[in-house]
């Protein structure tokens, strides 16, 4: 019964997904008529987005900026059947990153029908991209003949929820981005304990339940020189203020509920790793914006039994490379 609920989450958001996509191409090629006869000083973009938010002000994707999206959809894929036979499966999220990312028209093909076959959230596409994953396996095009998405993949998710309608580990390109985090969850914890500097390692996924709510922390640690817990988090994206706060949760939970009167306040870490950069941050309790982790920075008995930003930035760099060329 539940799968079959799922089945039919999906069918029906691959079907909105579908006109939707369809309708963005239309869009796209009549804006690269219309700029065609009148001028691109016509500002063809700008009063078209004007005119249809005014007409559909609850409707998303409408904006100047998504227009232009879809005109560079209909100049990339001149040929409607393509967008027919494949692309219509992908959220717009994902053919936006791959008009972004992706240059050659043969590639970002191959990358489409790979993040629908392999259920692909956006991080992950984003990430086999960078990682250029086209050129280990052969970037050939095969059919486009795979129906849906497998209801539970990433992919799937994606288009439920789509806006708009890191040994040490081995990770083929079939792989979820919660194995990812997996992955660079267990080698910080195994590289903080090699260390040598103090850390005990309490639990990965550890729960903690807070007015009734149950919550899960990436990993937990007990300083034994600070005498003070740490905890860890993990995110596969860019570093977002309101990840400080969830930290800053994290870390007056652990103190109000584990912490001994003789432990010292407990230490939060955010890991970020985006397409762009790594990001490490601490915060501290009671500390609103976290303390970014640099020698000046942290107080001196810190400095000395923690590792450095540069450390772990390095390390989850060095893992996320060992595992693109693992696959």
């Amino acid at each position: 019964m539940k799968e079959r609920i799922r089945h039919a989450q999906v069918l029906a958001a691959t079907a909105l997904n579908r006109e939707a996509i369809l309708l963005y191409w239309q869009l796209g090629k009549e804006i690269l008529e219309r700029q065609e006869r009148e001028g691109w000083g016509a500002k063809v973009v700008d009063r078209l987005a004007k005119d249809l938010r005014r007409e559909f002000p609850d409707v998303q994707g409408f904006s100047a900026r998504n227009l232009k999206y879809m005109r560079a959809f209909a100049e990339a894929y001149p040929d409607v059947e393509i967008v027919q036979r494949l692309l219509h499966k992908l959220p717009w999220g994902h053919l936006i990153r791959l008009l972004d990312s992706v240059k050659d028209s043969d590639q970002r093909l191959w990358y489409a029908q790979q993040a629908i076959e392999n259920g692909w959230s956006r991080t992950i596409l984003e990430y086999q991209i960078e990682s250029g994953l086209h050129k280990r396996q052969g970037g050939a095009i095969t059919n486009f003949e795979q129906t849906l998405p497998q209801p539970q993949s990433d992919l799937a998710r994606d288009l439920i929820k789509d806006p708009y309608n890191f040994s040490f580990l081995t990770l083929g390109k079939n792989a979820q981005e919660r194995d990812l985090e997996n992955a660079l969850v267990a080698h910080i914890r195994d590289f903080l304990l090699e260390l040598g500097m103090g850390f005990s390692f309490m639990g990965s996924q550890y729960p903690i339940a807070v007015d009734g709510k149950d919550y899960k922390l990436d990993l937990l640690f007990y300083h034994v020189r600070l005498r003070c817990y740490v905890v860890i988090e993990l995110k596969m994206v860019e570093f977002e203020p309101e990840f400080s706060g969830k930290l800053n949760f994290y870390v007056s939970a652990i103190d109000d509920l584990l912490r001994h009167e003789d432990d010292q306040p407990t230490i939060g870490i955010i890991l970020c790793k985006s397409k762009r950069r790594t990001t490490v941050e601490y915060a501290l309790r009671n500390v609103s914006t976290p303390i970014a982790v640099s020698t000046h920075q942290l107080p001196d008995q810190l400095k000395e039994n923690l590792p450095s930003s540069e450390q772990l930035e390095i390390e989850i760099d060095t893992k996320l490379s060992e595992i693109a060329n693992q696959e």
